[in-house]
C-alpha cells in the first residue's frame, strides 16, 4: 500500500492543477458543449451533460499529468539541458528488469490513463474502434511531441522524456476504453443511438441562445473576412487602410452578414439558420405564408438587430431584447412567435 500511495501521490499536484482549471474551462466550453449535445441528442440530458463536463475534467487531467509541473528556476531539465528521447519501443523490458514493480506500475498507468479517452470516443463521440484507436494515438503523439520539443518551444529543452512505448500503451488504453464503452451500452443503453434526433419547432431559450451565438460567430467571421479584404484593397490602391469613407462600408458589411445569416438562410431553409441547423431547431415555430411570414421575419430581425447593437440602432432600443426575454418567461414564446 505504501508503494501505491507513493505512486499516486506523484500525480497529486497535477490533479490539483486540473481541478483548479476545471471550472474556468467548463465555463469557457459551455457553448460548444451545449451545441454538441443538442446536435447529437436533440436535447440536453442530465447524464449527457454530466458526462461532457467530466470529460473536460479528464482532458485537463490528461494534459496536467503529462506536461505538468513546468520547469522552474534557472537550471535543470528544460532550462539548461534536456532529457533524451527513447526511441526503442521495447525499452520497457529493460525498465522492468531494472526497476521491477515500479516499472510495471508505470506501464499499467500509461494504459489506464487513456481508457477514459477511448470510453469518451466510443460512447460520447460514438466513434468506431479504428477511429477511437486512431484518435487516441494522435492525442498521445501530440503529448509526446510536446514533451520532445519543450512544450513546442516554450522551453529550450525537453523537460520530460519522449517514449515510443507510450504511444503503444496509450493507444492500447484507448482501445480498451472503447471496448468498455461498448459493454456499457448493454447495461445503460444510449437513447440517441436508437432514433435520430428530430428538428424541433418549439426550441427553449437555451437552445435559441446557443443557435444565436453560433450564428453571430459566423456573421462576425464573414464580416471580418470581407472587411479585411476591403481594407487590403484600399491599401493596395494607395489609400489609407482605415479612411473615414471605409468605416460606414464596414458597418454595412456587418449588417449584411447578420441579415444573411438570420434572414436569407432561414427564409430558404424552412427557418433553419446555420446555428439552428446545427442544434436541430427552426426559428419558425409554425407554418406561415405570404405577408404573415414577412411580418414574422421583420419583427424577429428587428429584435436581433437591437440585440447586436449594430451602428444606426438607437441605444434605447437595446432594451427590446430584454423585454422579449421577460415576455418569454411568462409565455414560453418570443413576441414575434405570436404573429
Amino acid at each position: 500500500m505504501g508503494f501505491l500511495g507513493r505512486f499516486l501521490s506523484s500525480y497529486s499536484e497535477s490533479f490539483a492543477a486540473a481541478l483548479i482549471a476545471w471550472p474556468f474551462a467548463s465555463f469557457a466550453l459551455t457553448l460548444p458543449i451545449l451545441a454538441i449535445l443538442y446536435r447529437r441528442d436533440g436535447r440536453i440530458r442530465a447524464l449527457s451533460a454530466a458526462g461532457a463536463y467530466l470529460s473536460v475534467l479528464y482532458l485537463l487531467g490528461l494534459v496536467c499529468f503529462t506536461l505538468y509541473p513546468l520547469p522552474e528556476g534557472d537550471s535543470g531539465p528544460g532550462i539548461t539541458y534536456g532529457l533524451d528521447p527513447i526511441w526503442n519501443p521495447l525499452h520497457f523490458i529493460d525498465d522492468i528488469a531494472a526497476d521491477g514493480a515500479p516499472a510495471v506500475a508505470q506501464l499499467v498507468a500509461n494504459v489506464a490513463l487513456f481508457v477514459p479517452f477511448g470510453f469518451i470516443a466510443g460512447r460520447g463521440m460514438r466513434l468506431g474502434a479504428p477511429a477511437s484507436a486512431a484518435l487516441g494515438f494522435l492525442a498521445s503523439l501530440g503529448i509526446e511531441l510536446a514533451q520532445l520539443t519543450g512544450l513546442f518551444g516554450v522551453y529550450p529543452y525537453a523537460y520530460r522524456t519522449f517514449e515510443t512505448t507510450d504511444l503503444a500503451t496509450n493507444t492500447l488504453g484507448a482501445l480498451c476504453g472503447w471496448l468498455l464503452a461498448r459493454a456499457s451500452l448493454r447495461v445503460l443503453p444510449d437513447p440517441g443511438r436508437l432514433a435520430p434526433a428530430a428538428v424541433t419547432a418549439s426550441p427553449g431559450i437555451v437552445r435559441r441562445t446557443v443557435a444565436f451565438c453560433i450564428d453571430m460567430a459566423l456573421a462576425a467571421t464573414a464580416s471580418a473576412i470581407a472587411g479585411s479584404g476591403l481594407l487590403l484593397a484600399l491599401y493596395a490602391l494607395g489609400g489609407p487602410p482605415a479612411s473615414a469613407a471605409s468605416l460606414p462600408v464596414l458597418a454595412l458589411l456587418g449588417t449584411a452578414a447578420v441579415l444573411a445569416v438570420e434572414v436569407a438562410v432561414p427564409w430558404r431553409r424552412g427557418g433553419q439558420t446555420p446555428g439552428g441547423a446545427f442544434v436541430r431547431m427552426t426559428c419558425e415555430t409554425r407554418e406561415r405564408q405570404g405577408s404573415r411570414r414577412v411580418a414574422f421575419y421583420a419583427a424577429r430581425t428587428f429584435v436581433i438587430l437591437c440585440a447586436v447593437g449594430l451602428p444606426g440602432i438607437e441605444p434605447r432600443l437595446t432594451l427590446v431584447p430584454l423585454a422579449c426575454l421577460a415576455f418569454y418567461l411568462f409565455k414560453r414564446k418570443m413576441p414575434y412567435d405570436l404573429i
